[in-house]
Protein backbone atom coordinates (compact mmCIF):
# COMPACT_ATOMS: atom_id res chain seq x y z
CA UNK A 1 0.00 0.00 0.00
CA UNK A 2 0.99 3.60 -0.69
CA UNK A 3 -0.08 5.34 2.51
CA UNK A 4 -0.46 9.12 2.22
CA UNK A 5 -3.06 9.72 4.94
CA UNK A 6 -0.85 10.41 7.94
CA UNK A 7 -2.94 13.47 8.84
CA UNK A 8 -5.66 10.95 9.75
CA UNK A 9 -3.42 8.47 11.54
CA UNK A 10 0.09 7.06 11.43
CA UNK A 11 -0.70 3.65 10.00
CA UNK A 12 2.94 2.55 10.14
CA UNK A 13 4.31 2.59 13.67
CA UNK A 14 7.79 1.95 15.04
CA UNK A 15 7.94 -1.83 15.77
CA UNK A 16 8.48 -1.13 19.48
CA UNK A 17 4.94 0.28 19.71
CA UNK A 18 3.21 -3.02 18.93
CA UNK A 19 5.62 -4.96 21.12
CA UNK A 20 4.95 -2.67 24.10
CA UNK A 21 1.20 -2.96 23.62
CA UNK A 22 1.37 -6.75 23.54
CA UNK A 23 3.45 -6.80 26.74
CA UNK A 24 0.94 -4.43 28.38
CA UNK A 25 -2.00 -6.68 27.55
CA UNK A 26 -0.21 -9.57 29.19
CA UNK A 27 1.43 -7.84 32.13
CA UNK A 28 0.00 -4.43 33.12
CA UNK A 29 -3.06 -3.92 35.30
CA UNK A 30 -4.17 -0.48 36.57
CA UNK A 31 -1.85 2.20 37.96
CA UNK A 32 -2.67 3.35 41.47
CA UNK A 33 -5.03 0.46 42.12
CA UNK A 34 -2.78 -1.97 43.99
CA UNK A 35 0.63 -2.72 45.46
CA UNK A 36 1.21 -5.92 43.48
CA UNK A 37 3.74 -6.26 40.67
CA UNK A 38 1.55 -5.65 37.60
CA UNK A 39 -0.08 -2.58 39.21
CA UNK A 40 3.34 -1.16 40.10
CA UNK A 41 4.56 -1.85 36.55
CA UNK A 42 1.52 -0.02 35.15
CA UNK A 43 2.22 2.97 37.39
CA UNK A 44 5.86 3.08 36.24
CA UNK A 45 4.83 2.88 32.58
CA UNK A 46 2.22 5.63 32.91
CA UNK A 47 4.64 7.93 34.70
CA UNK A 48 7.40 7.21 32.18
CA UNK A 49 5.01 8.25 29.39
CA UNK A 50 4.15 11.49 31.20
CA UNK A 51 7.86 12.17 31.72
CA UNK A 52 8.69 11.52 28.06
CA UNK A 53 5.89 13.83 26.89
CA UNK A 54 6.98 16.50 29.37
CA UNK A 55 10.53 16.33 27.97
CA UNK A 56 9.38 16.43 24.36
CA UNK A 57 7.08 19.41 24.85
CA UNK A 58 8.99 21.16 27.67
CA UNK A 59 6.23 20.88 30.24
CA UNK A 60 7.43 21.89 33.73
CA UNK A 61 5.92 18.89 35.53
CA UNK A 62 4.88 15.39 34.31
CA UNK A 63 1.70 15.78 36.39
CA UNK A 64 0.57 18.45 33.89
CA UNK A 65 0.43 15.76 31.19
CA UNK A 66 -3.07 14.26 31.21
CA UNK A 67 -4.02 11.10 29.32
CA UNK A 68 -7.14 11.29 27.14
CA UNK A 69 -8.74 8.99 24.60
CA UNK A 70 -8.12 11.39 21.69
CA UNK A 71 -7.44 15.00 20.78
CA UNK A 72 -11.21 15.47 20.57
CA UNK A 73 -11.56 14.33 24.19
CA UNK A 74 -8.73 16.67 25.21
CA UNK A 75 -10.28 19.62 23.37
CA UNK A 76 -13.65 19.01 24.99
CA UNK A 77 -12.06 19.13 28.45
CA UNK A 78 -10.23 22.36 27.63
CA UNK A 79 -13.19 24.05 25.95
CA UNK A 80 -15.60 23.25 28.77
CA UNK A 81 -13.03 24.50 31.26
CA UNK A 82 -12.83 27.96 29.67
CA UNK A 83 -16.08 28.49 27.78
CA UNK A 84 -19.38 28.96 29.58
CA UNK A 85 -22.89 29.82 28.34
CA UNK A 86 -22.84 33.30 26.89
CA UNK A 87 -19.06 33.40 26.40
CA UNK A 88 -17.41 35.08 23.42
CA UNK A 89 -14.69 32.99 21.77
CA UNK A 90 -12.22 33.78 18.99
CA UNK A 91 -11.11 30.93 16.73
CA UNK A 92 -9.02 30.70 13.58
CA UNK A 93 -10.57 30.12 10.17
CA UNK A 94 -9.08 26.63 9.98
CA UNK A 95 -10.60 24.84 12.98
CA UNK A 96 -11.67 21.21 12.94
CA UNK A 97 -15.14 20.06 14.00
CA UNK A 98 -13.48 18.84 17.21
CA UNK A 99 -13.32 22.53 18.14
CA UNK A 100 -16.39 24.03 16.48
CA UNK A 101 -18.96 21.41 17.48
CA UNK A 102 -18.23 21.58 21.23
CA UNK A 103 -18.30 25.38 21.05
CA UNK A 104 -21.63 25.59 19.22
CA UNK A 105 -23.15 23.07 21.65
CA UNK A 106 -22.69 25.50 24.57
CA UNK A 107 -25.75 27.76 24.86
CA UNK A 108 -25.49 31.33 23.61
CA UNK A 109 -21.78 31.19 22.86
CA UNK A 110 -20.66 33.84 20.37
CA UNK A 111 -17.98 32.41 18.09
CA UNK A 112 -15.89 34.97 16.22
CA UNK A 113 -13.80 33.61 13.32
CA UNK A 114 -10.44 35.19 12.49
CA UNK A 115 -10.49 34.66 8.74
CA UNK A 116 -7.27 34.99 6.75
CA UNK A 117 -5.83 33.39 3.60
CA UNK A 118 -3.81 30.19 3.45
CA UNK A 119 -0.06 30.36 4.08
CA UNK A 120 -0.10 34.02 5.15
CA UNK A 121 0.97 34.09 8.81
CA UNK A 122 1.06 37.88 9.03
CA UNK A 123 -2.54 38.18 7.83
CA UNK A 124 -3.57 35.34 10.17
CA UNK A 125 -1.99 37.06 13.15
CA UNK A 126 -3.56 40.42 12.27
CA UNK A 127 -7.02 38.85 11.87
CA UNK A 128 -6.69 37.22 15.29
CA UNK A 129 -5.46 40.45 16.90
CA UNK A 130 -8.41 42.45 15.56
CA UNK A 131 -10.84 40.09 17.27
CA UNK A 132 -8.79 39.97 20.47
CA UNK A 133 -9.47 43.70 20.78
CA UNK A 134 -13.10 42.75 21.45
CA UNK A 135 -11.95 41.21 24.77
CA UNK A 136 -13.18 37.64 24.27
CA UNK A 137 -13.45 35.18 27.14
CA UNK A 138 -11.24 32.62 25.40
CA UNK A 139 -9.44 31.83 22.15
CA UNK A 140 -8.84 28.57 20.30
CA UNK A 141 -6.32 28.16 17.50
CA UNK A 142 -5.08 25.22 15.51
CA UNK A 143 -1.36 25.10 14.88
CA UNK A 144 -1.54 23.37 11.48
CA UNK A 145 -4.61 23.00 9.27
CA UNK A 146 -5.54 19.35 8.93
CA UNK A 147 -6.74 20.03 5.37
CA UNK A 148 -4.06 22.25 3.85
CA UNK A 149 -1.08 21.95 6.19
CA UNK A 150 -1.04 25.73 6.60
CA UNK A 151 1.10 26.59 9.65
CA UNK A 152 -0.47 29.32 11.77
CA UNK A 153 1.73 31.72 13.78
CA UNK A 154 0.73 30.28 17.15
CA UNK A 155 3.77 31.70 18.96
CA UNK A 156 2.72 35.23 18.04
CA UNK A 157 -0.96 34.56 18.65
CA UNK A 158 -0.11 33.11 22.08
CA UNK A 159 1.93 36.23 22.88
CA UNK A 160 -0.98 38.48 21.92
CA UNK A 161 -3.36 36.43 24.06
CA UNK A 162 -1.02 36.64 27.06
CA UNK A 163 -0.69 40.40 26.65
CA UNK A 164 -4.49 40.78 26.72
CA UNK A 165 -5.16 38.18 29.41
CA UNK A 166 -7.18 35.97 27.05
CA UNK A 167 -7.01 32.23 27.91
CA UNK A 168 -5.82 30.19 24.92
CA UNK A 169 -6.33 26.60 23.79
CA UNK A 170 -4.01 25.30 21.08
CA UNK A 171 -5.03 22.34 18.93
CA UNK A 172 -1.69 20.80 17.98
CA UNK A 173 -3.17 17.64 16.45
CA UNK A 174 -1.20 18.01 13.22
CA UNK A 175 2.00 19.49 14.64
CA UNK A 176 2.73 17.39 17.74
CA UNK A 177 5.73 15.27 16.80
CA UNK A 178 6.17 17.04 13.44
CA UNK A 179 7.10 20.57 14.56
CA UNK A 180 8.97 21.76 17.66
CA UNK A 181 6.59 22.72 20.48
CA UNK A 182 7.57 24.44 23.73
CA UNK A 183 4.65 24.44 26.17
CA UNK A 184 6.44 26.67 28.66
CA UNK A 185 7.41 29.29 26.09
CA UNK A 186 3.95 29.37 24.51
CA UNK A 187 2.23 30.01 27.83
CA UNK A 188 -1.08 28.68 26.52
CA UNK A 189 -3.62 27.35 29.01
CA UNK A 190 -4.02 24.02 27.21
CA UNK A 191 -2.41 22.08 24.35
CA UNK A 192 -4.47 19.19 22.96
CA UNK A 193 -3.11 16.41 20.76
CA UNK A 194 -3.78 12.82 19.65
CA UNK A 195 -1.33 10.03 20.33
CA UNK A 196 -1.87 8.24 17.02
CA UNK A 197 -0.70 10.83 14.49
CA UNK A 198 2.69 12.53 14.73
CA UNK A 199 3.48 10.85 18.05
CA UNK A 200 3.36 7.45 16.29
CA UNK A 201 1.30 5.87 19.06
CA UNK A 202 -1.89 3.79 18.84
CA UNK A 203 -5.44 4.98 18.24
CA UNK A 204 -7.46 5.61 21.37
CA UNK A 205 -4.76 7.76 22.96
CA UNK A 206 -4.32 11.50 23.41
CA UNK A 207 -2.72 14.09 25.65
CA UNK A 208 -3.84 17.33 27.22
CA UNK A 209 -1.03 19.57 28.47
CA UNK A 210 -2.45 21.73 31.23
CA UNK A 211 -1.39 25.18 32.32
CA UNK A 212 -4.23 25.31 34.85
CA UNK A 213 -6.37 22.86 36.82
CA UNK A 214 -9.77 22.72 35.09
CA UNK A 215 -13.13 21.27 35.97
CA UNK A 216 -13.28 17.59 35.00
CA UNK A 217 -15.37 16.48 32.05
CA UNK A 218 -15.84 12.98 33.53
CA UNK A 219 -16.11 11.99 37.18
CA UNK A 220 -15.40 8.66 38.80
CA UNK A 221 -12.73 6.52 40.36
CA UNK A 222 -9.11 7.65 40.24
CA UNK A 223 -7.39 5.40 42.76
CA UNK A 224 -6.72 8.48 44.90
CA UNK A 225 -8.67 10.51 47.48
CA UNK A 226 -11.24 7.71 47.56
CA UNK A 227 -13.07 9.02 50.66
CA UNK A 228 -13.97 12.25 48.89
CA UNK A 229 -17.28 12.59 47.04
CA UNK A 230 -15.61 15.11 44.74
CA UNK A 231 -12.88 14.57 42.19
CA UNK A 232 -9.32 15.20 43.43
CA UNK A 233 -8.25 18.81 43.13
CA UNK A 234 -4.82 17.99 41.67
CA UNK A 235 -3.52 16.91 38.26
CA UNK A 236 -3.50 14.50 36.58
CA UNK A 237 -6.03 12.64 38.77
CA UNK A 238 -8.67 15.37 38.48
CA UNK A 239 -9.07 14.67 34.76
CA UNK A 240 -8.43 10.92 34.60
CA UNK A 241 -11.57 9.20 35.89
CA UNK A 242 -11.80 5.48 35.21
CA UNK A 243 -9.40 2.75 34.18
CA UNK A 244 -6.40 3.80 32.13
CA UNK A 245 -5.79 2.47 28.63
CA UNK A 246 -2.50 0.84 29.57
CA UNK A 247 -1.84 -0.91 26.23
CA UNK A 248 -2.37 2.45 24.54
CA UNK A 249 -0.19 4.34 27.02
CA UNK A 250 2.58 1.74 26.72
CA UNK A 251 2.46 2.07 22.93
CA UNK A 252 2.39 5.85 23.11
CA UNK A 253 5.48 5.82 25.32
CA UNK A 254 7.39 3.94 22.63
CA UNK A 255 6.13 6.31 19.93
CA UNK A 256 7.43 9.29 21.90
CA UNK A 257 10.74 7.52 22.54
CA UNK A 258 11.06 6.94 18.79
CA UNK A 259 10.59 10.67 18.18
CA UNK A 260 13.13 11.52 20.85
CA UNK A 261 15.68 9.26 19.15
CA UNK A 262 14.91 10.55 15.64
CA UNK A 263 14.60 14.19 16.65
CA UNK A 264 11.54 16.30 15.82
CA UNK A 265 13.68 18.62 13.70
CA UNK A 266 14.81 15.64 11.60
CA UNK A 267 11.19 14.60 11.12
CA UNK A 268 10.25 18.15 10.17
CA UNK A 269 12.94 18.36 7.48
CA UNK A 270 12.04 14.93 6.08
CA UNK A 271 8.34 15.80 5.84
CA UNK A 272 9.13 19.18 4.28
CA UNK A 273 11.18 17.48 1.55
CA UNK A 274 8.38 15.00 0.82
CA UNK A 275 5.78 17.78 0.62
CA UNK A 276 8.00 19.72 -1.79
CA UNK A 277 8.20 16.62 -4.02
CA UNK A 278 4.45 16.21 -3.89
CA UNK A 279 3.77 19.86 -4.69
CA UNK A 280 6.21 19.91 -7.62
CA UNK A 281 4.86 16.66 -9.04
CA UNK A 282 1.23 17.75 -8.75
CA UNK A 283 1.91 21.14 -10.33
CA UNK A 284 3.40 19.37 -13.35
CA UNK A 285 0.14 17.51 -14.05
CA UNK A 286 -2.52 19.03 -16.34
CA UNK A 287 -5.66 20.47 -14.78
CA UNK A 288 -4.44 20.07 -11.19
CA UNK A 289 -4.89 22.94 -8.73
CA UNK A 290 -2.45 22.58 -5.83
CA UNK A 291 -2.79 24.30 -2.46
CA UNK A 292 0.85 24.56 -1.47
CA UNK A 293 2.94 27.25 0.20
CA UNK A 294 5.57 29.02 -1.83
CA UNK A 295 7.81 29.69 1.17
CA UNK A 296 9.45 27.06 3.38
CA UNK A 297 8.11 26.72 6.91
CA UNK A 298 4.56 27.75 6.07
CA UNK A 299 3.26 24.23 5.43
CA UNK A 300 3.58 21.02 7.40
CA UNK A 301 2.52 17.44 6.84
CA UNK A 302 -0.36 17.86 4.41
CA UNK A 303 -1.39 19.48 1.16
CA UNK A 304 -4.61 19.47 -0.81
CA UNK A 305 -5.39 19.50 -4.51
CA UNK A 306 -8.32 19.23 -6.87
CA UNK A 307 -8.61 18.40 -10.56
CA UNK A 308 -10.73 20.31 -13.03
CA UNK A 309 -13.67 18.20 -14.18
CA UNK A 310 -13.16 15.43 -11.60
CA UNK A 311 -15.14 14.90 -8.41
CA UNK A 312 -12.76 14.78 -5.44
CA UNK A 313 -14.56 11.94 -3.70
CA UNK A 314 -14.60 9.84 -6.87
CA UNK A 315 -10.91 10.50 -7.43
CA UNK A 316 -10.15 9.48 -3.84
CA UNK A 317 -12.08 6.22 -4.37
CA UNK A 318 -10.25 5.53 -7.64
CA UNK A 319 -6.91 5.97 -5.88
CA UNK A 320 -8.08 3.70 -3.08
CA UNK A 321 -8.94 0.98 -5.59
CA UNK A 322 -5.29 1.15 -6.69
CA UNK A 323 -4.10 0.75 -3.09
CA UNK A 324 -3.27 4.43 -2.59
CA UNK A 325 -4.56 5.84 0.71
CA UNK A 326 -5.55 9.53 0.61
CA UNK A 327 -8.48 11.46 2.07
CA UNK A 328 -11.05 13.26 -0.07
CA UNK A 329 -13.97 15.54 0.82
CA UNK A 330 -14.25 18.10 3.62
CA UNK A 331 -11.99 16.35 6.16
CA UNK A 332 -14.24 17.16 9.17
CA UNK A 333 -13.18 20.79 8.71
CA UNK A 334 -15.81 22.69 6.70
CA UNK A 335 -14.64 25.96 8.24
CA UNK A 336 -11.17 25.48 6.71
CA UNK A 337 -12.71 24.78 3.31
CA UNK A 338 -14.95 27.82 3.63
CA UNK A 339 -11.88 29.94 4.42
CA UNK A 340 -9.98 28.56 1.41
CA UNK A 341 -12.94 28.71 -1.00
CA UNK A 342 -13.19 24.94 -1.48
CA UNK A 343 -16.36 24.23 0.48
CA UNK A 344 -18.44 23.26 -2.55
CA UNK A 345 -15.89 20.98 -4.19
CA UNK A 346 -13.82 19.69 -1.28
CA UNK A 347 -10.28 18.59 -2.00
CA UNK A 348 -8.10 15.51 -2.15
CA UNK A 349 -5.61 15.60 0.72
CA UNK A 350 -2.24 13.88 0.67
CA UNK A 351 -0.31 13.81 3.92
CA UNK A 352 3.03 12.46 5.08
CA UNK A 353 4.43 11.34 8.41
CA UNK A 354 7.62 10.30 10.14
CA UNK A 355 7.64 6.90 8.42
CA UNK A 356 6.48 7.92 4.93
CA UNK A 357 8.92 6.72 2.28
CA UNK A 358 9.99 8.66 -0.85
CA UNK A 359 8.92 5.86 -3.19
CA UNK A 360 5.35 6.29 -1.96
CA UNK A 361 5.31 9.87 -3.20
CA UNK A 362 6.67 8.87 -6.61
CA UNK A 363 4.30 5.92 -6.88
CA UNK A 364 1.31 8.09 -6.03
CA UNK A 365 2.21 10.65 -8.70
CA UNK A 366 2.56 7.94 -11.35
CA UNK A 367 -0.80 6.38 -10.49
CA UNK A 368 -2.53 9.77 -10.37
CA UNK A 369 -1.15 10.61 -13.81
CA UNK A 370 -2.81 7.46 -15.17
CA UNK A 371 -6.18 8.51 -13.70
CA UNK A 372 -6.22 12.02 -15.13
CA UNK A 373 -8.25 12.67 -18.29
Amino acid sequence: MIFLDSAATSLRKPPAVARAMARAVRGLSSPGRGGYASARAAARTAFACREAAARLFRVPSPEQVVFTSSATHALNIAIHALVKPGSRVVISGFEHNAVTRPLYAIPEVEVRVARAPLFQPRAQREAFCRLLEEKPDAAVCTHVSNVFGSVLPVEEIAEECRARGVPLILDVSQSAGALPLDFSALGADFLAMPGHKGLCGPQGTGLLLCGRVPEPLLRGGTGSASRSRAMPDFLPDRLEAGTHNMPGIAGLLEGIRFLESEGVETVRRREEELLARLAAGLRALPGVEVFAAEEPGRQSGALSFRVAGLDCEELGEALGERDVAVRAGLHCAPLAHETAGTLESGTVRVSVGALTRPWEVEGFLEILKELLP
